[in-house]
């Protein structure tokens, strides 16, 4: 397929992502490699690639399955990691992140991916795709491996902004539980609300108040909601939405990072401690390996800015490949589902008048 029916598909909202080349701490070569692995498992995406034109034309020259693929549009600045976001909104029109952004904006594609700095990706998406209606404060929603039939529960906000109040965290409920149910397929999402106990008397006030608004709106908006969660349930299968503010939900997500590598640092050195424990290691490799798998952070890699006029899909700095692929393929499901147009319809049935979600044809 030639570039003019790449642009068409595109203008079309057919199934076209918009991908940041340049940003994260790989560069644009293992963009282009997660570009070409991700096409591998789903052979009708399209991508818009920004970035610089001459390097990325090389790059992608060298893999045919990219061929007739990729529409690549010239950006010559980059973001940086150590770039402040109020520094990028006011020097960053040139940068490849603007240009995957704007792309978005101009309805040439449905959903954004990048690597690059999460603070000034949120910065420059909520300064050009602006915030839904009613939505107060956007939040970055991450997948946990969990013990649910899907493999994965819903947590956010996870950083967006640290603090949540009430009407956020309302908010958080019904973005999260539109997200499970268009990224998950769960029907009838469960949500909680994280908190230091699952009695009603504990908690900041913020909470209580937020415990009643919730508890008050999910039977109109198609949900269950469980109440109060501990930090237990974040992997378990009570719930399958984790309600939380982006400071407490940051902390956890970088913890339970740190204790998954921690365990596999210790696994990896106690089988390697003597011979025995070799041979162990040698029998029970199969079962580690799916251990591996069910873990492996790649896997789900990519947070997504829910509250904007558009999708945006972030994946880990640091990510290779593997990683990459997951983030893309995680942005074609939204965008194939429909989810920027489907969650904007929740935001608004839940605040019209009669707060319901029918309004939204099921969303």
């Amino acid at each position: 397929m030639g570039e003019d029916a790449t642009e068409g598909d595109a203008k079309a909202g057919g199934g076209v992502l918009s991908v940041d080349a340049m940003g994260g701490d790989n560069g644009p070569e293992a963009v282009v490699a997660g570009l070409e692995r991700a096409l591998r498992q789903t052979p009708a995406m399209r991508f818009l690639v920004h970035g610089d034109k001459s390097r990325l034309d090389a790059l992608i020259a060298k893999r045919s399955d990219l061929a007739g693929r990729c529409e690549i549009r010239q950006a010559g600045g980059v973001v940086a990691m150590s770039d402040k976001p109020s520094q990028v909104i006011r020097t960053g029109k040139d940068t490849s992140m603007w240009s995957a952004i704007e792309a978005v904006r101009d309805r040439e594609a449905q959903v954004c991916v990048s690597c690059g700095n999460t603070g000034a990706l949120m910065a420059m998406s909520m300064l050009r795709l602006r915030k839904l209606p009613g939505v107060n404060r956007p939040a970055i929603a991450i997948l946990w491996p969990s013990r649910n039939p899907a493999g994965f529960n819903v947590m956010l906000d996870v950083g967006a902004d640290v603090k949540a109040d009430p009407d956020d965290l309302l908010q958080y409920a019904l973005m999260g539980m539109s997200y499970a149910r268009n990224g998950l397929g769960i029907a009838r999402p469960r949500v909680g609300l994280l908190n230091v106990g699952t009695e009603e008397n504990k908690g900041r006030p913020e909470l209580k108040a937020a415990n009643d608004l919730i508890d008050g709106l999910a039977g109109a908006q198609g949900f269950d909601y469980v109440g109060f969660v501990e930090g237990g349930d974040i992997p378990g299968d009570r719930v399958d939405v984790i309600v939380t503010d982006g400071f407490t939900g940051n902390v956890a997500l970088k913890t339970g990072e740190g204790t998954a590598k921690f365990v596999r640092d210790m696994l990896a050195e106690a089988f390697r401690a003597t011979i025995l424990s070799k041979f162990a290691a040698l029998l029970a490799m199969a079962s580690l390996k799916r251990l591996s798998k069910r873990i492996d952070p790649r896997r789900v890699n990519g947070g997504v800015f829910l509250g904007l006029n558009g999708t945006v899909v972030k994946s880990h700095g640091s990510a290779d490949e593997t990683g990459i692929a997951a983030a893309l393929q995680l942005a074609w499901d939204l965008s194939a589902s429909g989810f920027s147009d489907r969650l904007r319809a929740r935001v608004a049935a839940a605040t019209s008048p009669s707060g319901d979600a029918d309004a939204e044809g099921g969303a």
